[in-house]
């Protein structure tokens, strides 16, 4: 079996797994993942086109959110269905890299990727939470879980350990303060880069109008809003 069919098989076996699912972690997420990863090697020298492609496709195949916490569910589900596929040993070991690696861990928590597959995913993945879809996959995932759009009463949490980010309930809001307004400055490439500007300020934007909807009995007193973190979940 060739790289493209290799591809093309993997692409259809995650449409059919994530068509439906409703957290923001859907087909179509997956899908701008792949495309912006593909468009983000091209103009990478050095970067293994069917390795960005295979990891962009299975970032999520077994995401421990949704799998009890487990961080080795990605990188077992990968390896089952790419070993059915007689892959390489090489190329699945750099695709569980990129699944095993890629996620967020905490605002205190270095994220860097082994491979150079691994940040183009990573941006790309990256990317696709920010912005006007980072906004609406945000309050798509916060209503999944259950959690409120705000508290005021609950501060931002500066996560030190991916355990504590693991464990974390917070409002949705929280969550921009928490992670989504920090991922512009941890992206690797300068065409990243570039495209995260522009929807960095979008959620700046939305933020602001957002707080200001919410205190609605005094009008701007939102706009002020200025979280205090915490790094354990208790106020300082």
């Amino acid at each position: 079996m060739d790289s493209q069919e290799i591809i093309a098989r993997t692409a259809e076996f995650v449409r059919q797994k994530f068509l439906h699912e409703g957290s923001g972690h859907d087909w179509e997420h997956i899908r701008r993942v792949w495309q912006v990863a593909r468009q983000l090697a091209v103009s990478t020298p050095g970067a293994d086109m069917v390795v960005t492609e295979l990891g962009a496709l299975l970032h999520d195949v077994a995401d421990w959110k949704f799998h009890g916490g487990d961080e080795e569910a990605g990188p077992r589900a990968a390896r089952e269905w790419l070993s059915g596929l007689a892959v390489e040993e090489a190329v699945m070991q750099r695709v569980e890299a990129i699944i095993r690696e890629i996620s967020f861990k905490g605002l205190g928590v270095p994220t860097p990727m082994s491979t150079l597959e691994g940040e183009l995913v990573q941006d790309a993945d990256r990317l696709d939470a920010i912005g006007a879809i980072g906004v609406a996959r945000a309050f798509a995932y916060g209503g999944h879980k259950g959690r409120p759009l705000h508290d005021p009463a609950v501060p931002p949490v500066a996560h030190e350990s991916f355990a504590s980010y693991k464990q974390n309930v917070a409002p949705t809001i929280n969550h921009f303060y928490e992670k989504l307004l920090h991922l512009r400055e941890r992206l690797h490439t300068p065409a990243a880069r570039a495209v995260a500007e522009e929807r960095h300020r979008f959620m700046e934007i939305f933020l602001a109008q957002f707080l200001r909807e919410w205190s609605s009995e005094d009008v701007g007193a939102g706009a002020d809003y200025q979280p205090t973190f915490t790094t354990t979940g208790e106020a300082k």
